[in-house]
């Protein structure tokens, strides 16, 4: 008996091409750890996603001051026209 996981998910049929070493990688995982590919990628691609949920907090802290030796105008030099 098969056990539905994913019964109120609704999910969409998607075709990807990997390349022969992306594919051997998956089917190692699949084979240790009883799985199926399409439940690799969706975790390692929830995985993904959930990293780029940039906080734009944390965003502007790691670019602070990322260009210390940056010439910048004097405000009197600014061209407003």
């Amino acid at each position: 008996m098969r056990r539905c996981i994913m019964c109120h998910v609704t999910a969409t049929r998607t075709q990807i091409y990997l390349t022969t070493e992306q594919r051997r990688r998956i089917d190692e995982i699949t084979s240790t750890q009883g799985t199926t590919l399409a439940d690799v990628v969706r975790r390692a691609l929830d995985r993904y996603l959930a990293d780029e949920q940039a906080d734009p907090a944390s965003a502007l802290a790691s670019t602070f001051g990322a260009a210390p030796g940056i010439d910048i105008p004097d405000r009197d030099e600014w061209g407003r026209g």
